[in-house]
């Protein structure tokens, strides 16, 4: 099955409202960057454990770890979670940027160095979440 099979089906496997809004998000991410790498990280490890809730990522990202060991990944992602969606928008420098520039503007989120969390898309302005992951895109 290709990455785009798998996000479908994973969206497709939400229940309602939620799989609406991701995808929405998904449509409004790929409006921000289209043409990117997809990914889909079904939240397991290698010995298939869950370790994390399913996200649908975009673009791509080399992560370096403190043993200074690296592992390809994508750069913004989003997930549906028991409360609400994540974004995650990795690799910026200045952990307090996101909070800053659009922390206020986004509406009910709550904004962390690189995750924004909200309870539904109806909570937020969608054009300045768009906003933060074009930042988020050309700024790792």
């Amino acid at each position: 099955m290709n990455v785009e099979e798998q996000i479908k089906e994973y969206i497709a496997s939400l229940p309602e409202p939620k799989r609406s809004e991701i995808e929405e998000l998904h449509r409004a991410t790929l409006e921000v960057l289209p043409g990117c790498q997809l990914w889909f990280f079904d939240g397991k490890n290698n010995e298939n454990k869950v370790v994390a809730n399913p996200n649908i990522g975009y673009g791509f990202f080399v992560m370096e770890y403190a043993d200074g060991k690296t592992k390809e990944w994508f750069q913004i992602g989003i997930s549906a979670n028991k409360t609400g969606i994540s974004v995650y928008i990795l690799g910026i420098k200045d952990k307090t940027y996101l909070a800053k520039n659009f922390g206020e503007k986004l509406g009910k989120a709550s904004v962390t160095g690189y995750c924004i969390k909200f309870k539904t898309l109806k909570d937020i302005d969608l054009a300045i979440l768009q906003s933060a992951i074009r930042y988020g895109s050309q700024n790792s």
